[in-house]
Formats: C-alpha cells, sequence, structure tokens
C-alpha cells in the first residue's frame, strides 16, 4: 500500500504530455498480478521518471512482469557490474540445446540487460562511462558466448581446424568503432572482423574443409545468432563492412593474409578506423598476437606529416555527406558532434602516436 502511495506522488512529477500513458501501463502491471509492495522504495521513486523515458523499459517490464521483478530482486538494478559478471550472468540458464535455444538464449539476455541499463542511466545511478562501458561488455559477452557454443557445434559437425602441425585452430573475432573502444550507445551497432591463426584443414571427419571454409561458416552464423530478428527481437545489428576489401572480401581472414593486406592495400581510413580496433572474442592469446602484428601499421614512429593531406580529404569528404543528407544539427554527425569530436582526437593519435605513446588509447575521452 505504502509503494502504491509512494508512486502516485511520483507520476504527478511526469510531464503532463506522458503521464496519462504512463499511469495506464501502471495500471496493466499492477493487474498482471505482481507483488509490488515487494519492489524497494528507491526503485518505485524512479519509476515514473524511468517508464516516461524510455517506451522499451515500460512496455518490457509491462509485458514481461517477471523479468523486471527479477531483476529486481536479485539486486543487479542498483549495483554495477564488473566485467566478469556479463561473462557469467549469459551462461546462467542455458541448457545445452540447438541453434533455436540459443538464438532466443542471447535474446532475452540481451532484453533483461537493456532493462537494467538503460534504468540505470535514467535514475542517475550510472554515468556515462558506466553506461557505455556495460553496453559493450555485454556485446563481448554475447559475442563470445555465442562463438564458443557455434565453435563447438561447428566442430562436431565438420571437424576440427587444424594447421599443418595439427594444432586445433581458433576464431579471432576484433571489434572495431566503438564497440573497441567500450563506448557503444543504446542504438549502436556492432562493426567486427573475423579471422584465424593459420590456415589448413578439418580434421576427424571425412570430406575436411579448409579453415577459410570452417571459419566463414562460423562467422555467417556468429552474425546470424546477432543479428538475425525474431520473434524475441535482435541481440546486436553487425556490420562486417570494415573488414579488408570490405563487402567484396573473404568474411574471415589468416592472420598473414590480414598483414599482407595492410601493408599492402592498407589506406589511410582503415589506418583511422583500427585506432579502436582490439580483440572481442574468441582466442584471446591469438588475438592479442594479432593486434601487436597490426599496430606498426596504425602507429607509425615518426610524426606523420604525408597523413595529412589523406585525413583533410576524409574530413571533407565527411562533411559533405552531412551537407547533402541535410543533417547540420544530427547529434551524432553534424557540426561539432560525436564523430567530429572522436576525429579530432584520432586526428593527433595517427599523426603523433606512435612517437606519444598516451595517444595509443582508444577511448575518446582519454585521447582528449
Amino acid at each position: 500500500m505504502l509503494a502504491t502511495m509512494n508512486i502516485v506522488e511520483q507520476f504527478q512529477l511526469v510531464p503532463e504530455q506522458l503521464r496519462t500513458a504512463v499511469e495506464a501501463q501502471w495500471q496493466s502491471f499492477n493487474e498482471s498480478g505482481v507483488d509490488v509492495s515487494s519492489i524497494p522504495g528507491e526503485i518505485i521513486e524512479t519509476l515514473p521518471k524511468v517508464w516516461a523515458c524510455s517506451e522499451f523499459v515500460m512496455l518490457n517490464c509491462v509485458r514481461n512482469p517477471e523479468l523486471f521483478m527479477d531483476v529486481v530482486h536479485s539486486g543487479d538494478l542498483t549495483r554495477t557490474y564488473d566485467w566478469e559478471q556479463y561473462n557469467q550472468s549469459v551462461v546462467t540458464d542455458f541448457k545445452e540445446g540447438d541453434e533455436a535455444a540459443l538464438f532466443k538464449h542471447l535474446r532475452l539476455f540481451r532484453r533483461r540487460e537493456m532493462l537494467r541499463i538503460i534504468w540505470r542511466d535514467i535514475a542517475g545511478w550510472a554515468d556515462l562511462k558506466e553506461t557505455t562501458a556495460d553496453l559493450s561488455h555485454m556485446a563481448e559477452a554475447c559475442i563470445d558466448y555465442s562463438l564458443s557454443t557455434l565453435y563447438d557445434w561447428h566442430c562436431q559437425q565438420f571437424g576440427t581446424p587444424c594447421n599443418a602441425k595439427g594444432e586445433p585452430q581458433k576464431m579471432v573475432v576484433i571489434g572495431m568503432g566503438k564497440l573497441g573502444a567500450w563506448e557503444l550507445n543504446l542504438s549502436s551497432d556492432i562493426d567486427l572482423i573475423f579471422c584465424f591463426p593459420e590456415e589448413g584443414e578439418t580434421q576427424n571427419n571425412p570430406r575436411p574443409l579448409s579453415n577459410s571454409q570452417f571459419f566463414t561458416r562460423l562467422g555467417q552464423k556468429l552474425i546470424q545468432s546477432l543479428d538475425q530478428n525474431t520473434a524475441d527481437g535482435f541481440v546486436f545489428r553487425t556490420d562486417m563492412r570494415l573488414r579488408p576489401f570490405g563487402d567484396g572480401g573473404a568474411l574471415a581472414l589468416s592472420f598473414s593474409a590480414m598483414e599482407h593486406y595492410y601493408q599492402v592495400h592498407g589506406r589511410e581510413w582503415e589506418r583511422y578506423a583500427m585506432i579502436k580496433a582490439r580483440f572481442v572474442g574468441g582466442d584471446k592469446k591469438a588475438g592479442e598476437e594479432l593486434m601487436d602484428m597490426l599496430r606498426p601499421f596504425v602507429y607509425r614512429r615518426y610524426i606523420d606529416y604525408g597523413a595529412f593531406d589523406s585525413l583533410r580529404e576524409m574530413k571533407a569528404m565527411i562533411d559533405k555527406q552531412v551537407k547533402q543528407k541535410s543533417m547540420a544539427n544530427n547529434v551524432k554527425l553534424g557540426r561539432g558532434g560525436i564523430r567530429e569530436v572522436e576525429f579530432i582526437a584520432q586526428v593527433f593519435q595517427l599523426i603523433r602516436g606512435g612517437r606519444e605513446r598516451s595517444l595509443q588509447a582508444r577511448k575518446a575521452l582519454r585521447v582528449l
């Protein structure tokens, strides 16, 4: 009863244009049979504001009250996660099943964690760094867990990919852009690159596949597990266009092919993009070796005056695109927007990062 009285008072603080809809949804939530009195006061106090600001949260609470109550009673809504928490959480409650079960599990996990992250953000319990880091860590956990599960299933079906010495090979997933910098926002897609250490073929299968074929199939299925829109929604929109040769290139490349591409074909905009690249899933040791291998492509030991013209051209292209699409006031693409802030930081990284080690960072705020 006390919770109901408190929340009625809080509803009066919601702008009049939103109040009717929020109160109606609260009525539906009450009628679902949940024990409202068990919701802590600090959550009740923030509920009208959070629901008014996020239709996603409001509708998920009303349509899936058991999900909301689980987040509340677990204490997850009012505490800060560490990185390992996401690794542990994504594994919880998934029993060995088929592809459809994996897809469903990932989407329900994403729904729960998005509810938690958005609530903490709007309630003022998490700052910007925590919100973007949580979104990034959640994406990493989904990528790594899905990849691990799918890899085992593919090995059972096609055999284990090995190099010439018979050593098993695993995929490495590189996160680009905002994912690479731990700066995902609520509407971000994820930019990925797939690769593997060495060429070879699968073993323990009468009809072996080349490692390229195996990891291409695995990569295609990983994309589906994250990007495909099912009855339960999707996990993250997944973009693969930043890989070598873009849409026309192989979906998964060996390390030697990656190194050759960037040495021979790599362009300034790809150096720019690789600043934020980092390992986000798969074979961690191999992933770190790859990033060390590609570092000289990104950061030159001398002040890179040769990059000036390319950067000017890149900036001119960005400005032209903004003008053509009438996005001058767009918070991301417009003048003084997110992309321009990132551009300013990354210009200094490309030109002076080889000599100024402190500029070899991925987070825009740290670089600034």
